[in-house]
């Protein structure tokens, strides 16, 4: 494997597959010296000129390796040299156990959709009890505008986002302000233009693809330097830009054989840089497999994963709420369903999984696996924007279900993850969004988006166009919501929840074990216990009377404590002690 020293060589690329690699500087094209393991040099000093790889006279190509491109992923690359001087020496981080995440989306969170734009809304986070903003990838991508999960550059910043400069001044800005950042990083794919490592060398897995296409080259001849540009690249966002955490893309899609597997590696890594940094830094993984190794420790035989999102306690929410129980959200139809998710962390814990047509997952052991482990949400970008519409609960719920949503969410024993604007029940949708300049890449888009939601059951009329600008102009936040009245009830209600976290232990005990529910099938009613605390909801149409005593700390829709008796109204929560 490569000596880290030459991956901080301005010009250095790995291209086993070229005879011949030139370097193409502005308008002058220098030959580049092979190194060892078909890694090529230059010795030529930093500059600002463009630069590209010319392979076998083919090209120039984008450095796989580039930190910028000011003229898209098509054009030539830069370096980053725009100094920035850090000033976040007073932070030391902060552990994802007891935190508050908030995932946004750059281009639709603000009007102006960049990272400067998004610093003004740090304090309306922090007034919602948000510990760490999520960022959707911001790596490079062709057009303008994207969800991000079709980056080919993942060492850039998107230009229409500020580039690398404006990312540090936000992380710079969220320390300030008390927040962590994690980003969203892609590694189980490339996306479909603008991606010319396979030019370089054995970049994907030509005998295996997943979903969104060709699989990276993890255990395959050369994998050895594709493993250490993923290494590299977290190293950066940890390392480089002063990140807290990293949420790792459909982890199940990263196609490993190896001994010791990529994940297991990358946390390995990770725990030697935090050591070096002195500060926490937190790994979390998409990953459906319902598998409880993800999230065990390296030391107990596990890939050591931090943390994992865990879908099943969206399903068994949104169903519970809505009602609805087409494609995988068959299984969760009962209440029961959510109490079993509350408990235990999983649903399908070795069970049936009828839209899958087989067993899956495996239990959680509740006496040494913490609930932070878990990071859940009530909405997130994948449950709403692949809908076909992109319509949000608050399009289908009222505010007394958006409240009891709310409440399970924060006041669960896992790590809450909020969904940018549902904490003032914004009601612009967010649909799945492209903008390939490629017409016949955006049509194959889609098309595919129409075969995808076939199994969901959805009309094609109710399918957002991608490549429409307006599925994208109309998914942008509007801020004025929070002063309507729906907006500021339900801000209001978020507020009381934040410091009902900060204000209840027993809210971050961390001991799984300690959660317990009772619930009512008939009535839909449930009562979630975290040790001295009590969520009492209602979830049916009829109001509903509960044995109860003690204070009611607070409520919504509603309800009140006569004597020993909770009057619940339909749809509505208390939180009682």
């Amino acid at each position: 494997m490569i000596e880290p020293r030459l991956t901080e060589t301005p010009y250095a690329v790995w291209a086993p597959n070229a005879r011949e690699v030139e370097l193409q500087l502005g308008d002058r094209r220098l030959a580049m010296t092979a190194v060892a393991d078909g890694w090529w040099r230059s010795e030529e000093p930093p500059s600002d000129e463009p630069y590209g790889y010319v392979l076998d006279g083919e090209g120039p190509f984008t450095d796989p390796r580039s930190r910028r491109q000011p003229g898209g992923v098509h054009e030539l690359s830069a370096l980053d040299r725009e100094p920035h001087e850090w000033r976040d020496g007073d932070w030391h981080g902060r552990p994802l156990a007891g935190g508050v995440v908030y995932e946004l989306h750059l281009g639709t969170f603000t009007p102006e959709g960049t990272l400067d734009a998004a610093i003004a809304k740090l304090p309306h986070l922090r007034s919602i009890g948000v510990d760490f903003v999520e960022l959707l990838p911001v790596n490079g991508f062709n057009g303008t505008h994207n969800w991000g999960y079709d980056g080919v550059l993942w060492f850039t910043v998107h230009e229409g986002y500020g580039g690398p400069a404006a990312y540090r001044r936000f992380v710079d800005a969220c320390h300030a302000a008390g927040l962590g950042v994690i980003q969203d990083v892609v590694y189980n794919h490339l996306g479909p233009s603008g991606n010319h490592m396979p030019k370089y060398g054995p970049y994907l897995h030509s005998l295996s693809s997943n979903t969104w296409g060709d699989s990276l080259n993890l255990d395959g001849d050369g994998s050895d330097e594709v493993r250490r540009l993923v290494l590299d690249n977290i190293r950066m966002w940890l390392r480089d830009f002063h990140v807290d955490g990293l949420r790792l893309d459909a982890v199940h899609a990263l196609v490993d054989h190896r001994a010791v597997h990529i994940l297991a590696e990358i946390a390995d890594e990770v725990a030697v840089l935090e050591a070096q940094l002195g500060r926490p830094l937190s790994l979390i993984a998409e990953s459906d497999l319902n598998d409880p190794r993800m999230i065990t420790p390296r030391d107990r035989g596990g890939l050591g994963m931090d943390g994992q999102w865990s879908d099943d306690f969206h399903h068994a929410v949104h169903v519970a709420l809505t009602g609805e129980t087409q494609g995988y959200y068959a299984d969760f139809e009962p209440l029961s369903a959510l109490g079993k998710v509350l408990e235990r962390g999983f649903f399908h814990d070795g069970t049936l999984s009828t839209f899958r047509g087989r067993h899956h997952g495996a239990p959680i052991d509740r006496s040494t696996t913490p609930g932070w482990r878990l990071v859940v949400a009530n909405q997130n970008h994948d449950q709403i924007g692949n809908r076909a519409a992109g319509d949000r609960l608050t399009a289908s719920l009222d505010d007394g279900s958006l409240a009891i949503a709310a409440a399970l969410t924060l006041l669960g024993p896992f790590t809450p993850m909020l969904f940018m604007g549902e904490e003032f029940a914004a009601s612009t949708p967010w649909p799945f969004f492209t903008s390939h300049p490629d017409e016949e890449l955006g049509e194959a888009t889609r098309k595919g988006r129409i075969e995808e939601f076939e199994r969901m059951g959805w009309d094609e009329s109710e399918i957002a166009d991608p490549q429409d600008p307006a599925s994208f102009t109309g998914a942008k936040l509007d801020w004025s919501e929070t002063e309507g009245e729906r907006g500021a009830r339900m801000l209001e209600w978020y507020r009381t929840l934040a410091r009902l976290r900060r204000d209840l232990p027993d809210v971050t005990d961390p001991r799984l074990g300690r959660t317990r529910v009772e619930l009512d099938e008939s009535a839909r009613t449930l009562v979630l216990h975290r040790g001295a605390v009590r969520i009492a909801i209602n979830l049916g149409d009829a109001a509903a009377q509960l044995p109860a005593e003690g204070e009611v700390l607070a409520e919504f829709g509603g309800t009140r404590l006569d004597g020993g008796s909770l009057a619940l109204p339909s749809r509505s929560v208390a939180v009682l002690r």
